[in-house]
């Protein structure tokens, strides 16, 4: 059982997401945005009480901006998925989840060291450039579940 509903717009969709915020740090940077993604649409809490679906996620304005750069800055968002973020997008909707995105609801490249808190929740881990946050557990504990 998939850990999500999904389309095959969806994953298209989440696939261009995937690519165009981490091509540059490989097919495992690219799943942990998809951690991201997928756990977003599963938090209920926060900011994302009222986000279901994939396109929701994807298209979710925070401050008056879209939640995602790659949406707003129009660059590989754009371009059409191929082949291999499609296949990289169904492992996470399916059931890919790993460290240091497995519970992650947040990730920036602060072009620095990563701080300890980032809106005051907790630093998960890095990968290449980006930086994960994960949820206080008593703050979103619906991240939590399902492993």
């Amino acid at each position: 059982m998939p850990r999500v509903k999904y389309t095959d717009s969806d994953v298209a969709l989440m696939a261009r997401m995937m690519r165009a915020e981490a091509e540059g740090e490989g097919k495992q940077g690219m799943l942990y945005v998809g951690n991201v993604i997928v756990n977003r649409a599963k938090a209920d809490c926060l900011d994302f009480r009222d986000v279901r679906t994939i396109r929701q996620v994807i298209f979710q304005v925070q401050g008056g901006n879209y939640s995602f750069e790659a949406v707003q800055k129009g660059n590989l968002f754009y371009n059409r998925a191929r082949s291999v973020e499609k296949r990289l997008a169904r492992q996470n909707l399916n059931f890919w989840r790993e460290h240091p995105a497995k519970y992650a609801l947040w990730y920036f490249n602060p072009y620095a060291a990563c701080p300890p808190t980032w809106y005051g929740q907790p630093f998960s881990g890095q990968f290449k450039n980006h930086c994960y946050y994960e949820p206080a557990a008593d703050t979103c504990a619906s991240v939590y579940i399902g492993g």
